[in-house]
């Protein structure tokens, strides 16, 4: 008689859009994007994970200088994790405001460093936005980006 453990993917779960609301040239805004999740069902011996993200730049619709927000003035950090389960670790890339990162290159969001066996990860990061003192007014959009491997 013989039997097969059954395995599935790697999988990160995110929030379609987000509105951080306004603010002038020269503040700074701030909000949650809500929750992120990582699932990992491939019941692996060695179940470690790393999330990454980063952003685009936010803008108007057009390239002008004026109207951009470049990545470099959007800061993440990820906070402790909402819930978790399964074994081992579960290391938050930013676990407080001190230790955010500006979104101008991919950075660790999220890691599972050990364990085995199927596990996941919340977390509810924030989102901090440098307005430039420049910047015209309208609707700012861009995005945001988690992925996992």
């Amino acid at each position: 008689m013989t039997f097969t453990v059954a395995t599935s993917n790697l999988v990160i779960e995110v929030p379609s859009s987000r509105d951080l609301g306004s603010g002038f040239p020269g503040q700074t805004i701030s909000g949650q994007l809500g929750t992120v999740t990582v699932h990992d069902e491939r019941a692996a011996a060695d179940a470690t994970w790393t999330a990454q993200v980063f952003a685009t730049q936010f803008d108007t619709g057009t390239d002008q200088p004026s109207e951009t927000v470049p990545p470099n003035l959007v800061d993440y950090w990820s906070g402790p994790a909402t819930a978790t389960t399964g074994n081992g670790d579960f290391v938050p890339g930013q676990p407080t405001r001190a230790s955010r990162v500006s979104l101008e290159r991919p950075r660790t969001a999220f890691s599972h460093t050990s364990g085995s066996g199927n596990n996941s990860a919340s977390w509810n990061p924030t989102l901090e936005i440098t307005i430039p003192n420049d910047a015209v007014g309208g609707l700012y959009s861009g995005t945001v980006t988690h992925s996992v491997s």
